[in-house]
């Protein structure tokens, strides 16, 4: 959960910088950067408060099978709207356009090497079609396209973000 608050800020920092540009899309790519930290924010906090406290009442020794059965519907509830349709698909979607629109400001700018834009755009690209995992069909295992996809791009996208903030420490602004 800290890593989504950490790029709440991150967001704000990379849309400073890039303020320089004069770019129309920095406001729209800004919002939706500062939502991708929220939204994960969102469907992360649900271990923190909400799981424990189901963990307990499911594992009470005086607990009932009727009330570990209505736990256990509840996490899923809870799991399935807040971890996998918030957290994760809204998470993924806000962060894969957040990418793509950073990419094109790095592109149409001149603070950042072009090529580091188009990575962004690939990768933001794969995020956008890798929050479709567990939707419609996919619901209940999951479009095993994405399950392949997003480890990978994710990986990717952190390497991208560290190099992107070498650049930023090494380039003369």
């Amino acid at each position: 959960m800290l890593s989504a608050v950490l790029l709440v800020p991150g967001v704000i920092l990379l849309a400073q910088i890039m303020a320089v540009e004069r770019l129309a899309i920095l406001p729209v790519t800004l919002a939706f950067g500062v939502l991708a930290g929220l939204v994960q924010i969102i469907g992360l906090l649900r271990w923190v408060y909400l799981v424990p406290y189901l963990a307990r009442t499911h594992e009470d020794p005086q607990a009932g099978e009727t009330t570990r059965q209505a736990t256990a519907v509840v996490f899923q509830a809870f799991h399935r709207t807040l971890g996998v349709g918030v957290g994760e698909h809204l998470g993924y979607l806000f962060t894969g356009v957040w990418t793509v629109l950073v990419g094109v400001g790095m592109v149409l700018g001149s603070l950042f090497p072009g090529w580091l834009g188009w990575v962004g755009v690939v990768l933001g690209t794969g995020q956008i079609v890798g929050s479709a995992e567990f939707l419609g069909p996919n619901e209940e295992r999951g479009w095993s396209f994405a399950g392949v996809l997003v480890p990978v791009v994710y990986l990717v996208w952190s390497a991208w973000l560290i190099g992107t903030g070498v650049f930023l420490l090494v380039a003369p602004l």
